[in-house]
């Protein structure tokens, strides 16, 4: 059993004690969940923004610890001050150390869009997500099946939410494109062993559909690779252990972005 065998196994048991916690009308009663979404197109493309997607993460499984005395308030308006177009935060508790708190810090802080970064098996978390003020869901190809893909893509985009589709090669890509997607994202790392190879990327950009947003994710550290990258065609750019492992990320994101 690989590492993400184990995280949707765990995850799977989280979904269903959440659900014996809060009930649907519970989250549908929130505060957040009449609020209207952002566009995540509408920012991604913005003159006025840098494409990149800049993530608030306190862990991972490969990495261990990265950071884990940053505020996500701080650090997030940091990130938006710089120009991010969005911003990815965790929620993931048991391998990724994030938490619902985390996003309801960062959606107070903000407004620009906030990607809900968990691994999505169940429409329960994406009502969880409209609730907590996401604007952004993500997919993970490698954990679903098509007919969940475009079940939960149009389940989000119905509440108003943009949905981004993670592939990590052509054969993901070309079983789970739907037209119930509004980006689809190159993962750049193998989430089964987590090495990772931005060549990933530049091979699959061209077989992603124009009609979505083209994002690259993982393993962007160099300003010359997002120049690289928006010239073979993509419209935005993952971006958050280089940040975060940092003793202070939003002067890593200024830095980072003066060299664009």
């Amino acid at each position: 059993m690989n590492i993400l065998d184990k995280i949707v196994l765990r995850k799977k048991e989280e979904v269903a004690h959440a659900k014996q916690l809060i009930s649907i009308h519970d989250l549908q009663t929130t505060r957040h969940f009449d609020r209207t979404p952002l566009s995540f197109k509408e920012f991604l493309l913005a003159n006025d923004r840098t494409g990149i997607i800049a993530e608030f993460k306190r862990r991972s499984p490969s990495k261990g610890l990265i950071n884990g005395v940053a505020d996500v308030a701080e650090v997030t308006q940091a990130y938006n001050a710089a120009g991010a177009s969005a911003l990815s935060v965790l929620t993931d508790v048991d391998f990724f150390g994030g938490k619902t708190d985390d996003l309801l810090a960062a959606r107070a802080a903000n407004n620009i869009p906030i990607l809900r970064k968990d691994f999505m098996i169940d429409e329960y978390q994406i009502l969880e997500a409209k609730a907590w003020g996401a604007d952004i869901i993500l997919l993970i190809a490698a954990i679903l099946s098509p007919k969940q893909i475009s079940d939960f893509g149009k389940f989000a985009q119905d509440l108003g939410l943009s949905v981004l589709l993670e592939v990590h090669n052509e054969e993901e890509l070309e079983r789970s494109i739907s037209p119930h997607l509004d980006a689809i994202g190159v993962n750049n790392r193998n989430l089964a062993d987590f090495t990772v190879d931005i060549q990933t990327s530049f091979d699959l950009v061209n077989k992603i559909p124009d009609e979505f947003l083209k994002i690259s994710e993982s393993a962007i550290s160099d300003p010359q690779t997002i120049r690289a990258l928006k010239g073979a065609g993509f419209n935005g750019f993952l971006i958050g252990e280089n940040f975060m492992k940092t003793d202070n990320p939003g002067l890593a994101i200024n830095e980072f972005v003066g060299q664009i």
